[in-house]
């Protein structure tokens, strides 16, 4: 049987990681490194993973990307090609770090091991896509800037979840 309350608080953490990713494309950040975003949808995939699991995380983490994607336009392109693979291998990333390794790493630990993780993943199939390896001297940049990002999103995941209603969990 369908859990009826699951698919809808799914379903809202899928139109709140939509809104995230949408208002990221319009912060403009003072960084001198292109491409460098703060990564607020993460916040949801997160919260997906420790309330719901890695299944459901990945399903929330996917369906942001198809539908991010076909709204801006990018469906199937190069943008979806990096999206995809950077919220897929975080989400991924961040649940095995879930489930091995807490409490010993906290949730902005695993946060920034996601946001390191995504950038990874990003560059590599932009790697691939223009087929030059020389895109990889930008991953040291990439990483170095997962920090504060994955800092930032870990402890807005931490303040979420620890403000949810019990019966929201």
């Amino acid at each position: 049987m369908v859990d009826t309350r699951r698919l809808i608080i799914l379903g809202l953490l899928v139109a709140i990681a939509g809104v995230l990713h949408a208002v990221e494309g319009w912060l403009p950040l003072p960084v001198p490194v292109p491409g460098v975003k703060l990564g607020l949808a993460n916040i949801i995939s997160l919260v997906a993973i420790v309330l719901y699991g890695w299944r459901d995380a990945l399903a929330v983490a996917a369906v942001r990307v198809v539908l991010g994607t076909l709204l801006g336009g990018a469906f199937l392109g190069p943008s979806f090609a990096l999206g995809i693979s950077g919220a897929l291998a975080s989400t991924v990333a961040m649940a095995y770090a879930c489930r091995r390794w807490r409490p010993a790493l906290s949730l902005v630990g695993v946060s920034v091991l996601g946001a390191a993780v995504h950038n990874l993943a990003q560059i590599s199939v932009a790697a691939l896509l223009v087929s030059s390896a020389t895109l990889l001297w930008y991953l040291p940049y990439l990483i170095l800037f997962a920090l504060p990002t994955g800092l930032a999103t870990g402890f807005t995941a931490a303040f979420l979840l620890a403000r949810l209603p019990a019966a929201g969990r």
